[in-house]
């Protein structure tokens, strides 16, 4: 399975427009990060797991050609916002599936309105599959999809777990019933913020804990504002096994 970060930054993406913050004007290209999102691929399958504003030019920046759906983890703006831009998929590959929690999938038929249209729908317009996600686990392309019920503030986001992998955002609490959906894994990918504590994210000392009860072999950081600092720095005081994600990483994991 091939994991690629296709954004890792916070709703504002860094740098942030008009921002004059050290970390908005580093040149490194670690500090450049996208809002976030992840192509997960396996026997040439490939889902993304949200399709924020940025979505187009992730899909040309990997040059993705194929996408066999999109699951979403919630219904905030970041991370939805791309979704008219699936349609050049659409246009070769027929309705595209996507997956989400009931509530999700209601907030698009208001927010994309002409999407869902059964009348005198515009013919350009992108076409979906809707898939409802439970919390109960579901197969994608011969793989078991874990839905991982988590929190951001008081509103429920669905975090997945691929085989050995799990990927979870903005989370700010899991509930216990939800651990032992967590163990075992190679790969866990958490939100880390920055450093002062928040009301819907964790925090980088809160995702450090976190990552110690979980116990996976590895953990990246990602959903990252410009407050967390800048990545190099903030990289090499991390513990051995964590590492800050960044925009275009890839991961291999078997």
């Amino acid at each position: 399975m091939k994991v690629t970060f296709l954004g890792t930054g916070t709703s504002q993406g860094i740098p942030v427009i008009g921002s004059d913050h050290p970390v908005c004007l580093s040149e490194n290209p670690k500090d450049k990060r996208l809002r976030v999102s992840v192509l997960v691929e396996w026997d040439n399958h490939a889902y993304v797991v949200d399709c924020g504003p940025d979505f187009r030019y992730q899909m040309l920046r990997v040059n993705c050609l194929k996408l066999d759906g999109i699951l979403f983890t919630h219904e905030h703006a970041d991370h939805v916002a791309g979704l008219d831009d699936i349609r050049p998929f659409v246009f070769r590959q027929g309705d595209l599936p996507i997956y989400a929690h009931e509530r999700v999938l209601k907030s698009f038929h208001k927010r994309f309105a002409y999407i869902f249209e059964t009348e005198n729908k515009y013919p350009g317009a992108p076409a979906v599959e809707e898939c409802e996600v439970k919390n109960a686990a579901f197969s994608l392309a011969g793989m078991q999809i874990i839905p991982i019920n988590i929190y951001h503030n008081d509103l429920q986001v669905f975090g997945y777990r691929f085989d050995k992998f799990a990927y979870l955002t903005d989370v700010k609490t899991v509930p216990d019933s939800e651990f032992h959906k967590l163990e075992n894994l190679e790969v866990l990918v958490v939100n880390a913020l920055r450093h002062k504590p928040h009301h819907s994210h964790f925090n980088l000392e809160e995702a450090l804990e976190f990552i110690k009860i979980i116990k996976p072999k590895k953990a990246y950081l990602t959903h990252i504002s410009h407050l967390l600092g800048f990545h190099d720095e903030v990289e090499k005081n991390l513990p051995p096994n964590v590492h800050l994600a960044y925009d275009n990483l890839e991961l291999n994991i078997y």
